[in-house]
């Protein structure tokens, strides 16, 4: 028979997050300051600035058309439009990451350890993103019309000039992970019943943005076909695609790429 746990009940059986705390915390906060100082430099030259921004779009334009299939329709529609918007997107993740900078010092009030777990693997990885984007906007602009007006080229120069094979194994990696993260916490008895009741302190506390950003991608997963069985599903789709596309990356040959994109 399912019995409805309270919140602290449900908080206490999923342990405070106490051994690594001050890590947790004081990782959030550096991956933060690193993507803070990079914009600080863009923002300091309107140049790279622009290159930096140009890339950013033409990835979210390069995700939309990889994984035009299943934005359209069926079951993998949901957690693709989320993976669009919350992890591939150009758009500005300002106030969310100062958010995770201010929860930082506070994880074991607001958040059981899996959700901070989660916290800790974006943070990581949106700084890794932005490291990457900063590099491959440099070497955009370094390239100059070296490629003519053709976009797709220019960015594959880009792409390799910069290279970082381990780099962006290890941020595809990251996106796994926090799909996977993502796909556990659906599993969680009670634990949805738990996010929602933190909205309103979240609220309080100026957090707002990455609770949205975790209840969204709660009951994304959550609504996949299959549950979990679903979710894994997804997430090897994304792997071997996106493996592809990197190896024909690497290699430089646009028509590869080209077929990638099909």
């Amino acid at each position: 028979m399912f019995q409805v746990i309270g919140p602290a009940r449900l908080l206490a059986r999923l342990e405070p997050f106490t051994h690594s705390l001050m890590d947790a915390a004081q990782t959030i906060r550096d991956a933060v300051a690193r993507v803070a100082a990079l914009r600080a430099a863009a923002l300091a030259d309107p140049d790279l600035a622009a290159g930096v921004a140009q890339v950013k779009r033409i990835q979210a334009e390069r995700f939309a058309r990889t994984y035009a299939d299943i934005l359209s329709a069926g079951p993998y529609q949901g957690a693709a439009r989320f993976f669009v918007d919350e992890l591939y997107s150009d758009k500005d993740f300002t106030q969310r990451d100062a958010q995770f900078s201010r929860i930082a010092g506070a994880l074991q009030t607001f958040f059981p350890k899996h959700v901070v777990a989660t916290a800790v693997a974006l943070a990581q990885l949106h700084a890794l993103i932005e490291e990457i984007d900063h590099a491959m906007g440099r070497a955009w602009l370094a390239d100059g019309t070296g490629n003519g007006d053709d976009e797709l080229s220019r960015y594959v120069s880009a792409w390799r000039v910069v290279g970082r094979r381990e780099d962006r194994a290890r941020q595809l990696g990251s996106v796994l992970e926090v799909g996977r993260e993502l796909d556990r916490l659906t599993r969680m008895p009670g634990l949805r019943l738990t996010l929602s009741l933190m909205r309103r302190p979240a609220q309080a506390a100026g957090l707002s943005s990455l609770q949205g950003f975790l209840e969204s991608g709660f009951d994304t997963f959550a609504r996949m076909s299959g549950k979990g069985e679903g979710a894994r599903s997804f997430l090897a789709l994304i792997q071997t695609r996106e493996t592809a596309l990197m190896d024909a990356l690497f290699s430089g040959d646009l028509t590869l790429v080209r077929a990638c994109l099909r």
